[in-house]
């Protein structure tokens, strides 16, 4: 039985406030609806068809416009307005409107027939979004700004296709390939520790070749090989609470934790940069109200470390400044569970930042000294 510190109330937040929550249709081998013959349409319905639905576009001949007629071949053209198409034989409709009352009308038809509903640049009538992609298919990303500022979006898209390498669409391919294998031999701790060193590789070994598949067919029986190692822990600094301070290694460890055991000091921004599917645990210490013992915070990390679990201690400024880490430190060697320590920025440090003063300077300290 795995050991916890005592609930406390004031807990922050797991996930920050979402203006909309991101999700991703499905669409092969089924049937949507694109209403108009507009360039947005048009767009609109490629995308569609790439996703591997068959599309149905309504409209008109003469109403297309020279894009929508240039590929028409991809779609079912329907030379008809969109009033006659039965809506319940599609999976989503979206539809190009002129007016506010034409909208209205393809929304509340949609809406009746049960189908997700978009009218382009109306948000009114719309159940869902199209945001901007980034395509490494099978890995997609998409961004939205809540039709905020439409152009921002693209100029993250920009950005994060510089930093993703082409080759990620044959590593993807790749994982889908020994996914059932991993699956099926490996426990939940050990296809972790297996996509962990296969992310490593997708990131910097360039394409991969015909012996990649057989390589992580042997990492996964290595890895089933030692199923009986424990887990670790790893004392993070958190920094001053800006969570672009953070170091590399801090966020890598943040989002390779199974537990997470954090301090009052440590910022909702640092958290949001965790794992989404830690256990995260509050055991700071304050004066005036209840707080966790030393000794709880100890036996529990080492009983979920014990438990084959990746830990992290979360702690505010540096983890060797002015906290308990020796003791965490001895007590977790004693039971000889691994330890690792990532430096986080001091408090003093970035505070010196702020106001532009180097510690020491002549004009204002002769030395610095933690007492």
């Amino acid at each position: 039985m795995v050991a916890s510190v005592k609930p406390q109330s004031d807990r922050q937040e797991r996930i920050a406030t979402l203006a909309s929550l991101p999700v991703f249709f499905d669409l092969k081998g089924k049937s949507v609806l694109v209403a108009g013959g507009s360039d947005g349409a048009a767009w609109k319905a490629e995308l569609l068809a790439a996703a591997g639905a068959e599309v149905h576009v309504f409209c008109p001949a003469d109403e297309l416009s020279d894009v929508f007629e240039e590929n028409l071949d991809q779609f079912v053209h329907h030379d008809a307005p969109w009033q006659t198409a039965y809506f319940k034989s599609f999976a989503l409709a979206v539809g190009d409107c002129e007016t506010e009352e034409e909208a209205r009308g393809f929304h509340d038809r949609a809406s009746a027939a049960g189908i997700p509903v978009n009218v382009i640049d109306k948000p009114a009538f719309c159940q869902f979004k199209f945001g901007s992609i980034v395509n490494r298919s099978p890995v997609v990303i998409g961004i939205s700004t809540d039709g905020a500022a439409p152009i921002l979006g693209q100029a993250i898209r920009r950005r994060i296709e510089t930093l993703l390498p082409q080759s990620l669409k044959s590593w993807a391919e790749f994982a889908q390939t020994v996914r059932a294998y991993v699956t099926d031999t490996l426990t939940s701790v050990q296809r972790r520790n297996f996509w962990e060193r296969f992310v490593d590789r997708a990131f910097g070994a360039g394409e991969p070749d015909a012996d990649t598949a057989r390589s992580l067919i042997a990492d996964a029986d290595r890895i089933r090989s030692n199923a009986g190692n424990a887990g670790r822990v790893t004392l993070v600094g958190a920094g001053p609470g800006d969570a672009e301070l953070l170091t590399l290694k801090a966020v890598r460890a943040l989002q390779a934790a199974d537990v997470i055991l954090f301090d009052d000091l440590v910022s909702g921004e640092v958290l949001e940069l965790a794992r989404r599917e830690a256990k995260r645990m509050l055991v700071g210490k304050r004066g005036g109200r209840e707080s966790c013992k030393q000794e709880d915070i100890n036996t529990t990390m080492l009983a979920f470390a014990k438990a084959g679990k990746r830990v992290v201690r979360l702690k505010s400024g540096d983890p060797m400044v002015f906290g308990r880490a020796g003791e965490e430190i001895a007590h977790l060697n004693r039971e000889n569970i691994p330890v690792d320590v990532i430096p986080g920025i001091t408090a003093a440090s970035a505070m010196a930042a702020c106001l532009g003063i180097s510690l020491p300077h002549r004009d204002h300290a002769q030395s610095v000294r933690f007492i």
